[in-house]
């Protein structure tokens, strides 16, 4: 039987807890009915020692298919990334019925629900959180959580109920949080890599950081 943690760890399907989101959700459901539109929720490992958290599901993304970083670019980026340093194994296709196996690893989002044009709001972000602060507390082999963005950043500061301001977002910075390691990435968009904020080298270089932790654990 799961623990209670992990049983509060994931939404209900329909979630009544933040209007806007709600009204986004019906909306949604309206016009694309054989769509996920719903709380996306976490896919990976049972018990990995590595947790990534991300923003919030994309429209046509996870919203879509009900995995998270999955039929949009950043997802291209992320899981050939995992699977180059052993995160994942079988072959990523945009589709949650892709055969894909993450090995260790566990990805979730700071918010749930896919927010209008991709920003929640404060409060939006604060509602989520205990979802998050329950999915952590039931990860007992849990090491490393990378924050893929300021906002997932600070999502998981708040889960574990530290000061903003002790622990600045900083990419490729590592901050350690009594037993875990948190580090942080600028997120794997189409926007950041376009631009060139983010780099796939840039990319590769946070996990490598990751891998020689969990390798000296």
């Amino acid at each position: 039987m799961a623990s209670a943690p992990a049983l509060l760890s994931e939404p209900p399907r329909d979630c009544p807890d933040c209007p806007r989101l709600v009204a986004f959700r019906a909306r949604n459901r309206a016009a694309h009915g054989d769509w996920h539109n719903a709380p996306v929720p976490s896919f990976g490992a049972p018990d990995p020692r590595l947790l990534i958290v991300g923003l919030a599901p994309g429209l046509q993304g996870a919203n879509r298919t009900g995995r998270p970083f999955t039929g949009d670019y950043a997802g291209d980026l992320l899981y050939d990334t995992l699977a180059q340093f052993g995160f994942a194994t079988g072959s990523y296709g945009r589709s949650p019925d892709d055969g894909l196996i993450l090995n260790d690893c566990l990805i979730t989002n700071a918010v749930r629900c896919v927010p209008p044009e991709n920003k929640p709001t404060t409060q939006e972000i604060r509602q989520c959180n205990a979802y998050l602060a329950a999915l952590i507390a039931g990860l007992d082999r849990l090491t490393v959580i990378l924050a893929l963005g300021k906002i997932a950043h600070d999502a998981v500061l708040r889960a574990q109920g530290e000061r903003l301001s002790a622990w600045p977002f900083a990419h490729g910075s590592l901050h350690r949080l009594g037993g875990l390691h948190l580090a942080d990435s600028y997120h794997c968009s189409r926007y950041n890599t376009n631009t060139r904020r983010l780099t796939p080298d840039m990319f590769r270089a946070v996990f490598a950081q990751i891998a020689g932790i969990l390798a000296s654990a």
